[in-house]
C-alpha cells in the first residue's frame, strides 16, 4: 500500500515538473491573441507610411481568418464614391467587446493603413467614426489596442 502510495505521489511530481519545464521550453503554446498579436506577422503589415482615411457604406460585415492559425476576425466590405474595399478591423474577441453597433448600410469614416492582401487592396483599420461614436483600433504607429495592457 506504501509503495502503490508512493508510486503515485511520484509519477504526479515528476508529470508537474516536465509539464512545467514545457511551458518554460516553449514546447507548449498557449494561443494568447490568437495570432493578433503586436508583433504577428499579420500586424506587421501595417505600415504607418500608407495610412489614408476613407468615407463609405457598410456593404457587409462578416468573420475571417486573415492568416493560417489566426482567430477570427471583423471584415467590412467598405464603399466608398471610389472603390469597394475590404477593411480589417480586428480579432473578433475585442471588437464583440466595444460599444459600437456597425450595421449593414451605415456610412462610416475609416482611418488605416492600405495594403495589398491576397493580391487585392485593403485597408487595416486604426480607427472607424460612425457618427459621434470613434472605435480606436490602433495607435498612430499601428500598434494595437488589443495590446494595450501587454506594452511597457
Amino acid at each position: 500500500m506504501k509503495s502503490r502510495l508512493f508510486l503515485l505521489t511520484f509519477s504526479f511530481l515528476l508529470l508537474t515538473v516536465l509539464s512545467s519545464d514545457a511551458r518554460s521550453q516553449g514546447w507548449w503554446k498557449s494561443r494568447g491573441s490568437g495570432g493578433w498579436g503586436a508583433k504577428s506577422n499579420y500586424n506587421r503589415m501595417y505600415d504607418s507610411k500608407t495610412v489614408e482615411t476613407i468615407n463609405g457604406t457598410i456593404l457587409e460585415i462578416d468573420s475571417i481568418s486573415p492568416l493560417k492559425g489566426m482567430s477570427n476576425g471583423i471584415h467590412l466590405l467598405l464603399k466608398t464614391d471610389i472603390e469597394i474595399i475590404s477593411v480589417h478591423l480586428g480579432p473578433a474577441w475585442y471588437i464583440d467587446n466595444q460599444d459600437i453597433d456597425l450595421q449593414k448600410s451605415d456610412r462610416v469614416e475609416m482611418k488605416g493603413s492600405r495594403v495589398s492582401f491576397d493580391g487585392k487592396p485593403a485597408i487595416i483599420a486604426a480607427e472607424l467614426k460612425k457618427g459621434d461614436d470613434v472605435l480606436k483600433l490602433r495607435d498612430e504607429t499601428g500598434f494595437p489596442a488589443w495590446s494595450g495592457w501587454r506594452r511597457r
